[in-house]
């Protein structure tokens, strides 16, 4: 039987799908992605982690005339599989086949190659003006995840961003780590965001908003109306995070958080955001590893593993030789 996954050559194929087999899509990949990256290691956690994400960007925007530019790579192997290079994914990062990073010479799909993080942003940017310059109308996106977010090449474009006020789309991948768990000041801002917006007072708080909303009598097509645009207000609200004040003070729009995992709340927040005019930041929860236990339970371990058993998650050790010691040479005092 035919998977969902070996019908998918491009982005086209992609948004022809309903949600559940969208869904259903997100399990393939992650499958293939285990089992192929067993074989000589690669970037695993981060991968498992945004195929939800991945899918909803490629779905909403129009790839490859709109950009996205993904912070480093290490969660591209996703990217890669939805854009014509499924039947080579078995090669990646091995001689003569696939990059474990993005390469502009590999694919029309790679807008930016880069092997250091808090790149992203930067280029994305450089990418808006161009388009610009040359009066073009297409999107840019870059994506980027929390930990690179402290960088400092990242905050230096989020200070150019915000005072140019291109037209820009800044995808935060916040799965509270960076290669192991993220520290500092901005990680707890963050982290002080998601604990916000998932308690039970401010869920509380949207229930009754919503449920006041879905009480107003309609009478009529001017009362339809207002009660149209009413919902619509709420949604904006509840889209427009004022969590984010710290970057909407330097000049964006923040909204989110939102789960990174949950397709159809991706899709209706990228079609609303990509009418938004102005630099913007969404802040989309993941979790590092996801769907797969072993990787869930310890996503430091499973960052960048060399071969492994994905039938035990084993990883295996270098069965080469051990490292040589080299003779000391005499110091020249």
């Amino acid at each position: 039987m035919t998977s969902i996954l070996e019908t998918i050559n491009g982005p086209e194929q992609l948004r022809a799908l309903s949600v559940p087999q969208m869904e259903l899509l997100a399990k393939e990949i992650r499958r293939e992605i285990i089992e192929k990256v067993s074989v000589r290691g690669g970037h695993l956690a981060p991968n498992l982690g945004v195929v939800e994400l991945t899918m909803a960007l490629h779905y909403v925007f129009d790839t490859p005339n709109d950009l996205l530019v993904w912070d480093i790579g290490h969660q591209a192997y996703v990217h890669k599989l939805l854009t014509g290079r499924r039947e080579r994914f078995h090669t990646i990062r091995q001689f003569g086949g696939l990059s474990g990073y993005l390469r502009r010479d590999e694919s029309n799909f790679d807008a930016f190659g880069a092997s250091h993080a808090s790149t992203s942003i930067s280029a994305a940017l450089g990418m808006a003006a161009a388009r610009d310059l040359q009066g073009e109308d297409h999107k840019v996106i870059a994506i980027i995840g929390d930990g690179s977010l402290t960088g400092g090449m990242a905050l230096e474009a989020i200070n150019n961003a915000g005072s140019l006020k291109k037209n820009l789309i800044i995808v935060l991948n916040d799965n509270d780590k960076s290669i192991s768990d993220n520290v500092g000041a901005i990680s707890q801002y963050l982290g002080n965001v998601r604990r916000m917006q998932t308690s039970p007072s401010y869920q509380r708080l949207r229930d009754m908003a919503k449920g006041s909303i879905e009480r107003l009598p309609v009478v009529g097509d001017k009362a339809r109306e207002a009660a149209g645009r009413a919902e619509t207000s709420f949604k904006q609200f509840m889209m427009h995070s004022k969590s984010g004040a710290i970057f909407e003070e330097l000049g964006f729009k923040f909204f989110g958080p939102f789960d990174g995992h949950d397709i159809e709340t991706m899709l209706d927040v990228f079609e609303n955001v990509k009418k938004v005019d102005g630099p913007i930041i969404v802040q989309m929860v993941t979790k590092k590893g996801k769907g797969w236990e072993v990787a869930e339970d310890d996503a430091t371990k499973w960052h960048g593993p060399g071969a492994y058993d994905y039938t035990t998650g084993i990883i295996k050790k270098n069965a080469g030789d051990p490292p040589r010691i080299l003779k000391c040479l005499p110091m020249p005092w």
